[in-house]
């Protein structure tokens, strides 16, 4: 039987595509093997968000070359799709596919193999309107199914390449969707993750229909427990998905609304769509309409130019909103993008200091958030056991709103919703006890007095 090893660099889109290439080597009757294992197949999908993105991509396609020269070592993902180029000087690389048309893979494994010479398979991306369909019924690895619905993003930002290695938004049709979504259902999983480069910018380029039509149709899927939404923009917020969250049973209590800057002017030079009104107005809206909720988000500090005062109005910003964790960046020059050429960058030392002041305002934020929820009883789907040897039971998983729990419990509770109650609150986790295993979930958490 012939073998195939994964590498995936980068986000949550590229693990979930990886799934899908995978699902198309089974079916050509391929055994799947650890990438340190001797393979005949290599496939690395990479990752071109930042410049360190391109290195070590770069650095995982020679592991692989050198881990076995005769293998068929294969290129796709956001890197191959932007810089084909440079990775077909790299000597050993056989074929080169970018963020579509993965699947000829095959026809190009074939048409490597007659010519002994590198395929390049990479094509204009900006041409693409059609959302390429991927099978995922399975994952590997994973208690929570993701499940993409959208592809690329219009919104050009200054500071990211995105647009160019995935293309213009196009959405998946409405009914795979829902196929997909009772699929994985079926296969056992309670919670799935909508995902996408711009997910709930869904439906923009489609007749009559749109991202809150989406969630409603999602709502009546039968065994589905619980939706979460993997990212979504404050200018995506309308009153129609408010009013949808409003009304669910099944969208859980945890929203991620980029915020990149919490300063007017940092927002315009990143070109975002918004500013600190707007996005502050639709936060209390959707805290409205879901009590409770847990808001992550994304910063980026450093951008060119941002002044002291201007981090601190997104310092301040930050606090104001009173985020349940954050994911901070130093701004990171992308070969390619407008800001990577804007003057008065900023200097690293500066970047590192501010990254820090976040970091530490992220965790006070976080246990502020947590500790609201101490003696509640929450649901949480376990995810793993841990290695513990004083706490041989000791399980981990996520809550509706994204508390991270660790409690004792037994490995067959894992990808089953389970009650547990809240006994000590923290970050970045808190600890449990659990009460029961649910039959029928139920959408909110329960208080016990």
């Amino acid at each position: 039987m012939p073998t195939v090893a994964f590498h995936t660099l980068g986000c949550k889109v590229n693990h979930y595509e990886t799934e899908g290439i995978w699902r198309m080597f089974m079916d050509k009757g391929y055994e799947r093997v650890d990438f340190d294992h001797d393979s005949d197949v290599y496939v690395i999908n990479t990752c071109t968000v930042t410049n360190s993105g391109d290195k070590k991509s770069r650095q995982t396609i020679r592991r692989a070359i050198r881990k076995n020269p005769n293998a068929v070592i294969c290129v796709t993902g956001c890197y191959a799709q932007t810089s084909p180029g440079e990775i077909m000087e790299i000597p050993g690389v056989d074929v080169v596919v970018g963020t579509q048309d993965r699947k000829n893979i095959f026809t190009y494994i074939d048409k490597h193999k007659q010519t002994k010479e590198p395929v390049n398979g990479v094509s204009n991306i900006m041409k693409n309107r059609v959302f390429e369909e991927m099978d995922v019924p399975v994952f590997t690895d994973r208690t929570r199914a993701s499940l993409k619905i959208q592809e690329g993003c219009n919104n050009f930002c200054t500071f990211c390449i995105i647009p160019w290695s995935r293309g213009l938004l196009r959405s998946r049709a409405p009914e795979n969707v829902i196929e997909q979504a009772q699929k994985l259902v079926e296969a056992g999983y309670k919670e799935l993750v909508l995902t996408g480069i711009h997910t709930a910018g869904y439906g923009e380029d489609l007749k009559d229909y749109n991202f809150a039509k989406l969630l409603r149709e999602l709502e009546t899927v039968e065994g589905l427990e619980r939706i979460r939404i993997s990212s979504i923009e404050a200018s995506q917020i309308t009153d129609e998905v408010i009013d949808v969250l409003d009304n669910s049973k099944k969208i859980v209590r945890h929203l991620h609304i980029p915020l990149q800057a919490g300063s007017d002017t940092v927002l315009s030079r990143m070109r975002r769509k918004y500013s600190t009104c707007f996005y502050k107005e639709k936060v209390n809206k959707i805290r409205q309409a879901l009590p409770g909720l847990a808001i992550t988000s994304d910063v980026i500090v450093g951008f060119p130019g941002e002044t002291e005062e201007e981090f601190m109005e997104t310092y301040e910003f930050i606090k104001e909103i009173g985020y349940s964790e954050l994911h901070v960046f130093p701004f990171s020059r992308r070969t390619g993008t407008p800001a990577a050429r804007m003057d008065n960058q900023v200097e690293d030392h500066v970047k590192e200091d501010r990254v820090h002041r976040l970091i530490t305002l992220s965790d006070q934020l976080a246990k502020v958030y947590a500790s609201q929820y101490e003696n509640d009883v929450l649901e949480v789907i376990p995810e793993e056991r841990i290695v513990d040897k004083n706490h041989p039971e000791l399980l981990v998983g996520y809550t509706d709103n994204y508390m991270k729990v660790q409690f004792e419990g037994t490995a067959d509770m894992i990808g089953k919703i389970v009650r547990v109650k809240i006994s000590e609150s923290g970050y970045p986790f808190n600890k449990g006890t659990f009460v029961r295993v649910m039959d029928n979930a139920t959408h909110s958490g329960e208080k016990v007095h």
